[in-house]
């Protein structure tokens, strides 16, 4: 069973437009939590099919997901995002706000 607080988050990962991704905490302090990182992340774990998930990344602009942080990553760069020579998000670049 899914709270409110997931359906929220839902909401705001369904309207991240193509080409753009946010973090955990930029969702929790969306929904007025700003601490609600963690929370968020148990929400995108079990995240609905046909939401575009992987636009959710680290604040520091790490891909996560464990064996699918690959999968990820492709479906980001299939959108242009743009990486650091480390291999993080470029947040600067490709943060989406509300």
């Amino acid at each position: 069973m899914q709270n409110n607080f997931f359906q929220d988050v839902y909401e705001i990962v369904k309207n991240i437009p193509h080409g753009r991704v946010i973090s955990y905490g930029g969702i929790a302090r969306m929904l007025g939590k700003p601490r609600g990182a963690r929370e968020v992340g148990w929400a995108m774990h079990n995240c609905p099919e046909g939401l575009p998930w992987h636009r959710v990344v680290m604040s520091d602009g790490n891909v996560t997901g464990g064996m699918y942080s690959e999968m990820r990553r492709t479906l980001l760069e299939g959108e242009n995002i743009t990486f650091l020579p480390d291999g993080r998000v470029d947040m600067k670049a490709c943060m989406w706000y509300d």
